[in-house]
């Protein structure tokens, strides 16, 4: 995942920054709990696609 393409990207519910996880290809949320993943290097910033984190899962 390209550094500048990171940089723009924010969680489309609460705007808030995204945290790249590369062992799970997926973009985390922590306010809003969410997971977006990246597929084939295009990441997903759809609501209904994110994976909802669990609350024992560590963000």
């Amino acid at each position: 995942m390209e550094t500048k393409l990171l940089q723009l990207l924010v969680c489309p519910v609460c705007k808030g920054p995204l945290h790249y996880k590369k062992a799970e290809q997926e973009l985390i949320c922590k306010p809003c709990r969410l997971a977006y993943q990246i597929n084939d290097g295009i990441p997903v910033m759809l609501e209904d696609e994110a994976r909802k984190l669990p609350a024992e899962e560590e963000v």
